[in-house]
């Protein structure tokens, strides 16, 4: 664990973990103010854009990982078929479709209550299952909408697993 890892062990506010992560990561973002950051990354299919958002009244935190592609509205209704399949196979978070925005989202939401916090470890795990969860299944939500193909054929190939290289 780094040394700013260490300073950061427990933060209440989840947003300045979200902060010192992303800084140690070198990740370029933008702290709108005391309970939001935006930020921004590149995966292997394509951009992100993230954010943290912390609601104190309820102690809740929420991370959030856009696709940078904007869906046509005639690929909406496979895509939400696509959508329903996916959330069933996630165990955390979920993905929905943003329709002021016209972008797919992988969201998950978690309370922060009694002054547990939220440490720098933590944040490092919950960004890194959004963003692989986002990899992950990217190719499918592509598939549907460019590629012409059903929802369950692309599931199928979202979830097909290489055992060796070639």
């Amino acid at each position: 664990m780094t040394s700013m890892m260490i300073l950061a062990d427990t933060l209440h506010n989840p947003v300045d973990a979200a902060e010192m992560v992303l800084m140690e990561r070198e990740w370029a973002f933008e702290r709108l103010h005391d309970g939001e950051l935006l930020a921004e990354t590149s995966g292997i299919w394509g951009s992100y854009r993230l954010w943290f958002a912390w609601q104190e009244e309820f102690s809740g935190f929420t991370l959030g990982c856009a696709f940078a592609t904007k869906l046509p509205k005639a690929a909406w209704t496979k895509m939400h078929a696509l959508i329903a399949m996916v959330n069933e196979k996630l165990w955390l978070g979920h993905f929905e479709i943003d329709s002021r925005e016209h972008t797919v989202a992988f969201r998950h939401t978690q309370l922060v209550r009694d002054e547990a916090g939220t440490s720098a470890r933590q944040m490092q795990e919950l960004l890194d299952i959004a963003v692989r969860e986002c990899e992950r299944f990217y190719p499918a939500m592509q598939a549907v909408v460019w590629g012409g193909k059903s929802p369950t054929e692309a599931l199928e190939m979202a979830l097909f697993e290489t055992i060796a290289e070639a």
